[in-house]
């Protein structure tokens, strides 16, 4: 009892603290408002890793704490077991680099963007950081629900932040694709409750037939549109004209992971999702694992080709998450590691990408060369993310990749149609790794172009995030096997 109430203050301090670092920030004058900003969401990260030695602490048992009731029925409670505490120590431990990394972005040396951070980007980053905190946690689908807004409202503030007109009709197109997505999720939780009484997710094992089809098909409705799949994904290459870090936090460790997130709970605490579920998933994400590569082959834009690679790389944890549908532990294990790993590989890639804005005051890729020369930081993490997105060992993605499919090729003794379906996406695979190679060649070795000639040096902050992500691209795949078991 003593342990479950430790638990249950350290989740709700570690909820809370975001959103009062946000007021505080907002209210802050602006010249510390990014330090408050840093000061939160350290404070928030620290939260998450007692949250975890509290985990241990207790043996590593599975807990739900109901934390708000309506009558006999839960609205909003915690979840706490091994895959909650991963994947909300990746969202707020990222949560805090990409602070960091913003101290040093948004200032007057940016040359593509010379601009000081307004109050309203550090608290909306919180908030972000917070409405995060409160869905990887949630033990409810109602829960899940109303923080799957915010990170919608959110989203829109962020992507639109420098107010020009291209970046405010980004965020409105990302605002409406993602709250239209959303009314798969109020229709999951509307069908659940009318069935079981409840919100909660363990009540997702008491349906079946068509409530089952109900909510499991509202939830990856929903899931898609958070994590831009076909027919969902217009909204995430547009969303580039965000800051960089931005995009680093919502288009690769967060807002985009909501959806693979919720779906792979629903898959958890279900136990027996229908398997049509499985073959839409399959099918969904296979088409937009090819779509996606073959919309990336023509990108010059670093951050748009790095906009559909995610697009892309989501289709591969969807795919491993459909795959669990059948029963599949390792493909389930595959896609929590997926999201987990993929988070510190891309992060690191979208930094690159903003490091080489901030510096040269370009990301087209055509106009860079002899980068390793002039920022060998920044050239080094250009390599480490590309062959950690490719999936090539040691680095996080091949561990990853490799129980994905192996568990797609294992399910093809039962259904045949999945060992072309495997086949296809393991030659993009291949395609993808050596379009990232060839621009890693074009970019990265050679003389100095111009334009990195006349580079400017990289904020200290900026410098310090780039070598903990190259670290964690490493490393994460370690810690999420050895947290999974």
């Amino acid at each position: 009892m003593e342990s479950s109430s430790l638990m249950t203050h350290t989740a709700l301090a570690t909820l809370l603290l975001p959103f009062i670092g946000a007021l505080l920030t907002a209210c802050s004058p602006k010249s510390i408002a990014k330090w408050v900003c840093v000061l939160f969401a350290l404070l928030a990260t620290l939260g998450t890793v007692a949250l975890g030695w509290e985990f241990i602490d207790n043996s590593k048992a599975d807990m739900v704490i109901p934390l708000l009731s309506y009558g006999d029925t839960a609205l909003f409670g915690f979840i706490l077991d091994r895959i909650s505490t991963l994947i909300v120590f990746a969202v707020v431990f990222l949560g805090l680099l990409v602070s960091v990394y913003s101290v040093g972005y948004l200032n007057r040396g940016n040359r593509e963007h010379p601009h000081d951070g307004e109050n309203r980007y550090y608290a909306f980053l919180l908030i972000f950081i917070g409405a995060m905190v409160g869905l990887v946690l949630s033990s409810t689908l109602l829960g899940q629900l109303v923080f799957f807004e915010i990170t919608g409202g959110c989203s829109w503030a962020l992507i639109g932040y420098y107010q020009t007109a291209k970046s405010q009709r980004s965020a409105m197109k990302a605002l409406l694709i993602t709250h239209v997505a959303s009314l798969g999720l109020f229709i999951a939780a509307a069908t659940l409750f009318i069935n079981t009484g409840t919100f909660d997710l363990s009540a997702l094992s008491q349906l079946d037939g068509l409530p089952a089809l109900l909510t499991f098909g509202g939830i990856l409705f929903a899931a898609w549109g958070k994590s831009a799949q076909l027919p969902l994904q217009a909204w995430l290459p547009d969303a580039m004209e965000a800051p960089t870090p931005v995009s680093a936090y919502l288009h690769a460790a967060s807002m985009v992971k909501v959806g693979v997130y919720i779906f792979a709970r629903s898959i958890i605490e279900s136990g027996h999702i229908p398997h049509i579920i499985g073959w839409v998933g399959i099918v969904m994400a296979t088409l937009t694992i090819i779509y996606g590569f073959l919309m990336y082959l023509p990108q010059k834009d670093m951050k748009r080709l790095l906009a559909w690679s995610t697009i892309t790389q989501l289709g591969y944890i969807f795919l491993a998450l459909s795959i669990a549908v059948f029963g599949s532990q390792n493909a389930l294990n595959a896609g929590i590691a997926y999201i987990f790993n993929h988070a510190f590989a891309k992060s690191l890639f979208f930094l690159v990408a903003g490091s080489l804005s901030y510096c040269c005051g370009t990301r087209m890729l055509p106009q860079l060369r002899g980068v390793l020369s002039k920022m060998p930081i920044v050239g080094v993490g250009f390599c480490i993310a590309t062959l950690a997105i490719a999936g090539v060992p040691p680095l996080n993605g091949f561990f990853s990749k490799f129980p994905l499919f192996a568990a797609g090729f294992a399910l093809s003794r039962e259904f045949w149609v999945m060992t072309p379906i495997m086949v296809l996406v393991l030659v993009e695979s291949v395609a993808s790794f050596a379009w990232l190679l060839y621009w890693f060649g074009r970019v990265i070795p050679g003389q100095p172009s111009e334009d990195v000639l006349q580079a400017s040096p990289l904020p200290t902050s900026m410098r310090l995030v780039l070598l903990i992500l190259i670290v964690m691209s490493f490393a994460s795949s370690v810690i999420a096997v050895a947290w999974l078991g």
